[in-house]
């Protein structure tokens, strides 16, 4: 680990608290990628420090660590002939990825994507064999075959915002994303003539953000909620491209968040998003209709995968005071059990708060609602409101290490998703788009309000904290409601649009028009939601945490806010983190974050008393 802290060049320095021993870290298993045959899983695990790959047989007690190399691992998958496995890679910890390939016992690593400046990321594998298919993006994004035992490269279309998401079983077509955030599209592409056509009419709302082929060549299979406010699975017949969807998984009370096909199409399993954030499984027959549930083992459920062969489904589970686990699920009798024999033994690491789901109205009358994890004892506490990112992200009762050690400080914590939050449906997560960024920078203020009128929070000891997206509405809360929070704690977040625009990623940039508004079009709008531009107004110390290698959000955007307030003698610090980049990915790494983010807001939402919760 590498950290480096730049202190204020201002006579009211605030400095930093010196790192407190900590407990053992907790390790977390998660994003499965089983054998075809089901025999073994590898997946992802942080013990050694920095999220890399091991395999495990099923119902082994020990795992076998892979040769990945120093850099994060994102993500890995398991070829159909099973002879290789595919890891994205981050380099630096930074946004750009590359695919590298190794065989299950470590040997024969090679890079095949993600080259020079493009970011490359799997989309998986044709049915048979060991080709990977691979979407590479730099100023445009282009579709690739990548054949694992020769290294053949087959480009198939390129083009802007461009995401290859399938291939048919006769790999004469290929399905592609096109589009921005929030409004995306697909489009069928012939493999031999290069022609692209696009599926399903047009609906003006909504977005397609998954599609599979299904495997008798037939139709395409795809989760929208260009049909529906709530996402659903839908069949697409590509012989009548204007014709309505057919249905086939929709809930009013639920929003379906991820499909995993088996390898023979007849098969889906169902993740579905209900209200505030919690996981349900379902499993779905596709020749018969017929969904039946399945027991959760966790609060909030991820990275499902089938095996090739489809005995096994494998996924990620969590909650609020249970990290992150690889879970296995039978299809035929629903009994889901961990792929870690000792997963069922209490860890005395995991203890905390379970938090409670509350409802509010912002101040236009839109509801709201967010988690609140309360210290021991009666209120009210020092609180903070937490801030996710995206904006298009939500919060959830996922396991939060921060949470729990501001809870165990005495510190109350409110996480709310405001507008712009998914898992609410379509018109929540676009009520922020261009100047409706300004009702959500209102509802952070709203959350502030809420706090205090139910006995949480008292005035004077209201802090506010977020990362990325979140990092932003920080800053853009304090210069625009003055007065109402004693402090903030801004992780890698956009400070300027214009300088934020101009530094970063290309692809990343031409995707976020839709969100935030055009650089030149909008260019008086975007300045005006600035934080820069009302830096004046911020009248409170000021924590500013960045990734020196992010190329997301770059760390330009935090230094300028730092160089800005030590100009005006302004109380703030300034901690970056050499070798991470957007996500701090290296556990060293994220535990100073969080300790100085921790000693940070206790110190200045004045925390007299240590309560442990």
């Amino acid at each position: 680990m590498s950290v480096r802290i730049e202190a204020p060049r201002t006579t009211r320095r605030t400095r930093l608290a010196g790192r407190r021993p900590t407990p053992t870290p907790v390790v977390e298993d998660f994003a499965p990628a089983p054998s075809p045959d089901g025999g073994r899983v590898a997946y992802l695990s942080d013990r050694a420090g920095t999220p890399a790959v091991w395999v495990r047989a099923v119902g082994a007690d020990d795992a076998v660590a892979l040769p990945t190399g120093d850099d994060p691992v994102l993500a890995v998958s398991w070829s159909p002939d099973g002879q290789w496995l595919a890891c994205v890679v981050a380099p630096g910890g930074a946004p750009r990825t590359e695919v590298w390939l190794l065989r299950p016992d470590g040997s024969g690593r090679h890079q095949v994507a993600g080259f020079g400046q493009r970011s490359a990321t799997p989309a998986g594998w044709l049915a048979a064999g060991a080709v990977l298919m691979v979407t590479e993006t730099a100023e445009r994004g282009a579709a690739v075959l990548v054949d694992a035992g020769t290294g053949h490269r087959r480009v198939l279309a390129e083009g802007d915002l461009l995401t290859l998401l399938d291939v048919s079983p006769d790999a004469r077509s290929a399905l592609l994303r096109r589009g921005p955030r929030n409004a995306r599209w697909l489009e069928l592409l012939d493999v031999v003539t290069g022609e692209r056509r696009r599926l399903s009419p047009d609906t003006g709302r909504g977005s397609t953000d998954q599609g599979w082929f299904a495997p008798d060549g037939t139709g395409v299979l795809a989760r929208t909620d260009a049909y529906s406010e709530l996402a659903g699975l839908v069949r697409i017949d590509p012989s009548r491209p204007e014709s309505t969807p057919t249905r086939l998984a929709w809930r009013p009370d639920a929003e379906l968040e991820q499909v995993a096909l088996t390898a023979d199409g007849r098969r889906a399993a169902l993740l579905w998003n209900t209200y505030g954030g919690r996981s349900e499984l379902s499993l779905l027959d596709l020749a018969t209709g017929v969904q039946r549930a399945v027991a959760a083992p966790g609060e909030v459920l991820d990275d499902a995968v089938f095996a090739a062969e489809g005995g096994l489904l494998c996924l990620t589970a969590q909650g609020s005071v249970r990290p992150r686990e690889v879970w296995l699920v039978d299809p035929t009798t629903g009994v889901p059990r961990p792929l870690r024999p000792d997963a069922d033994v209490a860890r005395t690491d995991a203890a905390g708060v379970a938090p409670q789901l509350v409802d509010l109205r912002a101040r236009d009358g839109l509801p709201l609602s967010g988690w609140l994890y309360r210290p021991a004892g009666p209120g009210p506490w020092p609180t903070a409101i937490s801030l996710h990112g995206g904006p298009e992200a939500q919060e959830r009762p996922r396991y939060n290490p921060l949470f729990q050690a501001l809870v165990a400080q005495g510190v109350a914590v409110f996480a709310p998703n405001v507008r712009g939050s998914s898992g609410f449906g379509r018109t929540f997560v676009a009520a922020d788009n261009l100047a409706g960024r300004y009702g959500a920078i209102a509802d952070v203020a709203a959350c502030a309000d809420h706090l205090v009128d139910i006995g949480v929070a008292r005035p004077g000891q209201l802090g506010c904290l977020g990362r990325s997206y979140g990092g932003y509405l920080v800053l853009a809360v304090l210069v625009n409601f003055p007065g109402l929070f004693a402090t903030g704690v801004a992780e890698c977040g956009i400070s300027d649009f214009h300088t934020f625009f101009a530094g970063t990623e290309p692809w990343i940039a031409a995707a976020a028009v839709s969100k935030y508004g055009h650089p030149v079009r909008d260019a008086d709008l975007l300045r005006d939601l600035s934080p820069m531009t009302h830096l004046d107004r911020l009248d409170v110390p000021l924590l500013l945490i960045h990734g020196a290698n992010d190329t997301n959000v770059p760390a330009g955007e935090s230094a300028q806010v730092a160089q800005a307030l030590a100009a005006r003698d302004a109380p703030y610090a300034h901690l970056v983190l050499t070798g991470e980049g957007h996500d701090f990915l290296a556990r060293d790494n994220a535990e100073a974050a969080r300790t100085a983010t921790t000693a940070w807001l206790t110190r200045h939402l004045a925390v007299t008393a240590t309560t442990v919760g």
